[in-house]
């Protein structure tokens, strides 16, 4: 989205944009060392750690990806203007730590994100793997005397279960540098692999700082053998205290959620799904995509988590809500957004909740409120009537790993509508 608007803007100001992206699949279109010699400036727009080495020398402003989305034009303005600072590599470091120091909110945030990234992956591919375990055991059928062994009971399910506990099981939480975390045995969940993965960060860290002085000669051993050796030992020694309160938090978590039923239920599912609106992919709906997936591992035994399920189901809201909005007020949004509204079905029953957000950043005030309405009913309504997803993405895909398909898909269809019409009965009408 970052990428469409900037360069959307660029073309309206006259202004060649060239855009490098890297999210979660890697870095796409590279910027190649002439095109970035000929540019005018550089922006970055990104909410992880970016290389940034090979801008030296450039004027370069650095901000978060929504500043792209929402000011792409100002963004472009500045460095067409010369008010952006010129990069100096030799300096990245100092600027980078000055930075960390005036925003540890912002630094914390990109670094989460930074892990984010990497762990979803993991997290996706073993999720639909286990759910695909007990499916296909449902599939074959399991004796009502083996129903305790459901996801492992024939020889292709139990391959399926192990697979995807290997990758979902032993996430690598990476945060606060290259250092990662993964300590079997224990029942700290996905906070004590948070935790520990900033934990890890800092340790490497304050290990850098302190062999920092090391000999020339010595600088190769400190980076195949120092770091990571004192590293992983000293982060072990630590995680041994640490774990001990976050497993009381996860087991004390994990407890409260297979206790919820009626109104607590609907509660949360009210929750989570207001937050799966309030940014459309940002770090709010990433907290309750995160928080949902983190309640999977307990509850994949006994069909799957309501948390997860109301997650993804508010998730697919907004961009269905566009859909509907571009469908039954035409006369409200521009043939480009009419467009945009059909792709939006697609973004929607995919489980894309980004493909709301051109709308959302353009008419902010009427659209997140819509969107935020109709998710938190979908959620909510999924919350009531206690259905169930063993699967952490997918969307239409995974249609068949909820426990009440055929109403799973009726709550989404009323968000949807209810967030349609009331983002499109606040829009003002276009100017003729």
């Amino acid at each position: 989205m970052a990428e469409e608007s900037l360069i959307k803007t660029g073309e309206k100001m006259s202004v060649n944009v060239r855009v490098e992206t890297n999210g979660a699949s890697g870095v796409g279109t590279p910027l190649t060392a002439e095109e970035i010699n000929k540019a005018v400036g550089v922006i970055i727009a990104a909410d992880k750690a970016v290389e940034t080495a090979r801008f030296n020398g450039k004027k370069l402003i650095s901000k978060p990806v929504a500043a792209a989305i929402r000011q792409p034009q100002e963004l472009i303005q500045n460095i067409l203007d010369g008010k952006a600072e010129v990069f100096h590599a030799e300096n990245a470091g100092a600027a980078q730590e000055s930075t960390e120091k005036l925003s540890l909110g912002g630094a914390f945030y990109k670094h989460l994100m930074s892990g984010v990234s990497q762990m979803l992956p993991f997290v996706i591919g073993g999720g639909i793997m286990i759910a695909l375990a007990f499916l296909l055991d449902q599939i074959m059928g399991v004796p009502k005397d083996q129903l305790s062994q459901l996801g492992s009971y024939h020889e292709i399910a139990a391959q399926f279960k192990a697979i995807g506990g290997a990758a979902f099981g032993g996430v690598p939480f990476a945060a606060g540098g290259k250092a990662t975390l993964s300590l079997a045995g224990v029942s700290s969940g996905f906070l004590g692999a948070l935790v520990g993965g900033f934990l890890a960060g800092g340790v490497i860290l304050v290990l850098r700082k302190l062999l920092a002085g090391i000999p020339r000669a010595l600088e190769g051993i400190r980076s195949i053998l120092l770091l990571p050796l004192i590293g992983v030992f000293a982060t072990g020694f630590l995680m041994l205290a640490v774990n001990i309160p976050m497993a009381a938090i996860n087991t004390g978590l994990n407890n409260f959620l297979s206790s919820l039923s009626g109104s607590s239920a609907v509660l949360l599912g009210l929750l989570v799904g207001g937050m799966m609106a309030v940014d459309m992919g940002g770090p709010v709906n990433k907290a309750a995509y995160v928080f949902g997936t983190g309640t999977l591992a307990a509850t994949v035994t006994s069909g799957g988590s309501v948390v997860m399920a109301a997650v993804m189901a508010a998730g697919m809201v907004p961009p269905l809500a566009v859909f509907v909005a571009t469908l039954l007020f035409k006369d409200k949004f521009t043939e480009e957004e009419r467009n945009s509204g059909l792709t939006n079905i697609v973004m929607g029953l995919s489980f894309i909740t980004e493909g709301a957000i051109p709308f959302g950043a353009a008419d902010p005030a009427r659209a997140i409120p819509s969107f935020i309405v109709g998710s938190a009913l979908t959620g909510a309504l999924v919350g009531m009537a206690g259905i169930k997803l063993m699967a952490p993405h997918g969307g239409i895909f995974v249609i068949a790993l909820t426990s009440n398909a055929l109403l799973y898909l009726i709550f989404i269809l009323i968000g949807a509508v209810v967030s349609g019409i009331l983002f499109g009965f606040l829009r003002k009408p276009l100017d003729k």
